[in-house]
């Protein structure tokens, strides 16, 4: 059994009396546990209030209290692969992630993550990533590193004042009419619930792409989102008939299979701009990192 070194909150929301056990609203969160496995985390002492006691039968739920829990897994992946740390100051760390590693907790994967990892690297516990990159996708994420400064970092990402450039070397085997695209379309969940799809109404995603080269039957593409959702690029590139190589997603959703090492998305965060707000500089990061070209 693989237990997660560091605990996860979630807040208890408010709801209609009578208020449910603590236990129950865990069971209504998280469905997916099994109720035995929440009962054994919490005889355990793996489920705490938010003021360090252990959670008990007799724990009374108090809307917007923190519970705090330990992840745990029968068997965790490890990934091969090492991060590194690009800057770092009082205020952020900026890291370059390898492929296959998750920036945060999740499924099967509650150690090998990369933001579990920074904290063991620097000892700073109150490290926050301040935006996300697919598992599957390698590159540039920033962590905020104080929590007094962490509102003014998550400002700039809300307010579109991140310049993200992103490479992807993708299916190309005709030379296209155009070098160029702007793509502006509504994604919404898909099946199954870790897909994306476009759908009609309100526009909520928009991607820059250009075609820098092409050879045999590949291109290599520099894309530039300027919103942020959920396999956004993977999608925009789908859509416009240039499949990223080794998506296991996108056009087609491919049997479910252990990672292979040796096929690594072709999707690369290879840079940030950004006026710092604390320090009011411009700031470039970028990844050493290159993909099969």
């Amino acid at each position: 059994m693989a237990l997660c070194d560091y605990f996860s909150t979630v807040t208890l929301p408010q709801m209609a009396k009578p208020y449910p056990s603590v236990l129950d609203f865990l069971l209504m969160r998280f469905p997916d546990v099994p109720r035995g496995s929440w009962e054994m985390r919490i005889a355990g002492g793996k489920v705490l209030a938010g003021d360090g006691r252990p959670v008990t039968a007799a724990t009374q739920y108090v809307p917007g209290k923190k519970i705090h829990y330990f992840r745990e897994v029968a068997k965790e992946p490890v990934i091969p692969f090492a991060e590194k740390i690009v800057f770092q100051n009082d205020e952020m760390l900026v890291a370059c992630k390898p492929h296959f590693l998750p920036v945060i907790p999740a499924g099967p994967y509650v150690n090998e993550c990369l933001l579990h990892r920074l904290k063991k690297k620097t000892g700073n516990v109150d490290l926050a990533p301040l935006h996300r990159i697919d598992r599957e996708t390698a590159g540039i994420i920033l962590f905020s590193a104080n929590r007094r400064t962490r509102g003014l970092y998550h400002d700039l990402f809300m307010h579109g004042q991140v310049e993200k450039t992103y490479q992807a070397v993708a299916d190309c085997s005709m030379r296209p009419a155009q070098t160029e695209w702007t793509v502006a379309n509504r994604l919404v969940a898909g099946q199954p619930w870790f897909r994306m799809k476009t759908a009609p109404g309100r526009v909520n995603s928009r991607s820059r792409i250009k075609l820098l080269e092409r050879k045999e039957n590949r291109g290599r593409f520099l894309l530039q989102p300027e919103t942020g959702k959920k396999h956004q690029l993977r999608v925009h590139m789908s859509g416009l008939g240039f499949a990223i190589v080794n998506d296991r997603y996108y056009p087609d959703l491919l049997p479910a299979g252990e990672d292979n090492f040796d096929q690594p998305l072709q999707l690369l965060a290879e840079a940030v701009r950004f006026r710092d707000p604390v320090t009011s500089k411009n700031m470039e990061f970028r990844s050493e990192r290159r993909l099969l070209w």
